[in-house]
């Protein structure tokens, strides 16, 4: 069995998430402290009553997302004990490349939380609320929403639509102008797409609208100390493992601009030999992503104790 671990992006957040494990085992509630005190309090309480309209709020989401999905790694590692092995990879959905960075050892917790809160803050502000949009288009070959988007834009060059997310053969999300999206959209459903998902989202993530967020990022990212992963992370921006701790800072200011290759992360990772992926992290998206682009691995979400035993039972016998 050989296993990648692999952590959740934006989306996946609930109030409540969490709860369950920091109730159950002292580590996962000592890494929400960690992260909570890292921003000063706060993010905790957010998570656990919430109200929801705040924790959708981006700089609110990212810092939460991870400190949930390390907390689960945490208890993953400890709970496995002598049967924990690293794993082969370790990957994240956008945001959740941070995370993957943290557990892998090259990211402390304390500066992730700080440099993902600030990221939220930088991709918020990047476009005016209301100018940008995102949809996810179903039932289309990735290619031809690729040339759905070109298309829309040639009909009022200036105004930007792109993929922002691969995240299976059936799926492919766009983001851009409000405006250009929807010309997109009619393109992709001209050309036989099942169906078109607005998606409520605050910024047009992962498009070259983005390109305003990457000094200010790589201004926060200069000063953080980054290590060797302990195993190769898979990047979002090339589909590519890396180890090299030189290179993470510029994979991760590409990443803001550039499509999440999700397909082509998993098929890395299978294609290496990779069998089982244990998801860490609020929800289940990556599982049912990771089941549409490769039926034959086996995935096992941990974000509450039930999914923690199941994990352990199967992967880590």
């Amino acid at each position: 069995m050989t296993i990648a671990l692999v952590f959740p992006g934006q989306g996946s957040q609930y109030v409540g998430m969490g709860q369950a494990l920091a109730q159950a085992f002292p580590v996962a509630r000592e890494a929400l402290d960690e992260a909570d005190a890292a921003l000063g309090g706060g993010l905790s309480r957010l998570m656990s009553d919430g109200p929801a309209d705040e924790l959708r709020k981006t700089a609110n989401t990212q810092p939460a997302i991870l400190a949930v999905s390390i907390a689960a790694h945490r208890v993953l590692v400890k709970e496995a004990g002598g049967r924990y092995q690293l794993p082969a990879f370790y990957a994240g959905h956008s945001l959740g490349e941070y995370s993957a960075l943290v557990a892998s050892g090259a990211l402390s917790l304390q500066d992730a939380v700080r440099v993902v809160r600030a990221r939220g803050s930088f991709m918020q502000d990047a476009v005016p609320a209301g100018e940008g949009a995102m949809a996810a288009i179903l039932g289309l070959d990735p290619r031809l929403v690729a040339e759905a988007c070109k298309e829309a834009q040639a009909q009022e060059p200036g105004r930007v639509v792109e993929p922002a997310n691969y995240n299976s053969p059936e799926q492919t999300v766009i983001a851009g102008h409000a405006d250009a999206v929807d010309r997109a959209i009619a393109a992709c459903k001209a050309r036989g797409a099942k169906r078109a998902l607005p998606l409520p989202v605050s910024a047009p993530f992962h498009c070259s609208l983005m390109s305003p967020v990457q000094p200010l990022l790589a201004e926060v990212l200069a000063p953080i100390l980054l290590r060797q992963p302990s195993a190769p992370v898979i990047a979002n921006a090339t589909a590519e493992a890396n180890t090299d701790p030189a290179r993470i800072v510029q994979l991760l200011l590409s990443q803001v601009t550039s499509p999440v290759r999700w397909v082509e992360t998993v098929q890395r990772m299978a294609i290496s030999g990779v069998d089982t992926l244990i998801e860490l992290g609020p929800g289940k998206v990556l599982a049912g992503l990771v089941r549409r682009i490769d039926k034959s691995l086996r995935v096992y979400p941990v974000e509450d104790p039930a999914g923690l035993q199941a994990a352990l039972a199967e992967a880590f016998k």
